[in-house]
């Protein structure tokens, strides 16, 4: 494996809407400073209780974000993938990580170190009100997650996982994304056969219909229980 240049990694800050908005003396500095790590599938990246020492961009790969109580429950916090970022609220507070991430796919990341990450903060408000934006809607989707387990029954906190993970083509939502049901068990605080007999009903009733590609198309109008 071949060792990035300075100049690799300037081209991939240039594309990266965090960095983007850097002047290029900025950048420059920061892509001789920044680390492009690779991590195979289902490793952790960082646990929570760890002390923090960096910022990670995801270049490719999806991770999740979790956290676990003393008896090994599991509740997944984030699913987030290539453009997103992590670890910035404990280099803001100098805290432990709050939380354990987890790689879904080989990922590649971007890493900054504490004092390069507090710098570019300092030097460029432009970024900090990107990084800003991006605590903003984290607190709004804890919201919105706090509101459903609340608020709606397990057939209606599914459909919302399924819709949230689903985009629009033409004139259709389509969900591409493999979502395990242990792993949608662990959003919405249910087990993994509730989930399993969610996902079977939301299937007769027409909600999801499965492809031959193996994607679903979700029609919101369809559910009786939503």
């Amino acid at each position: 494996m071949r060792e990035h240049s300075p100049q690799d990694n300037l081209e991939l800050l240039r594309r990266v809407p965090l960095f983007s908005v850097l002047e290029p003396t900025q950048l420059e500095l920061l892509a001789r400073v920044v680390i492009r790590k690779t991590v195979a599938k289902g490793r952790s990246v960082f646990s929570a209780g760890e002390m923090s020492q960096s910022l990670y961009l995801i270049l490719s790969g999806r991770t999740k974000v979790q956290m676990s109580d003393a008896e090994g429950k599991e509740v997944i916090l984030a699913v987030l993938g290539s453009g997103e970022f992590f670890g910035e609220m404990a280099l803001i507070d100098d805290q432990p990580r709050s939380a354990t991430v987890v790689t879904l796919e080989t990922c590649e990341f971007l890493t900054m170190n504490k004092e390069d990450f507090r710098n570019c903060l300092a030097s460029n408000t432009e970024m900090a009100t990107l990084i800003m934006r991006g605590l903003v809607k984290r607190l709004r989707e804890a919201d919105r997650k706090i509101e459903s387990l609340a608020l709606l029954d397990v057939y209606g906190r599914v459909a919302r996982v399924l819709l949230e993970f689903s985009e629009v083509e033409g004139d259709r939502r389509v969900l591409r994304d493999k979502l395990p049901r242990q792993d949608v068990a662990k959003m919405i605080g249910a087990s993994r056969e509730m989930v399993s007999r969610v996902m079977k009903g939301l299937e007769t009733d027409g909600f999801i219909v499965a492809q031959p590609d193996g994607s679903f198309v979700l029609h919101e109008n369809r559910s009786a229980h939503y």
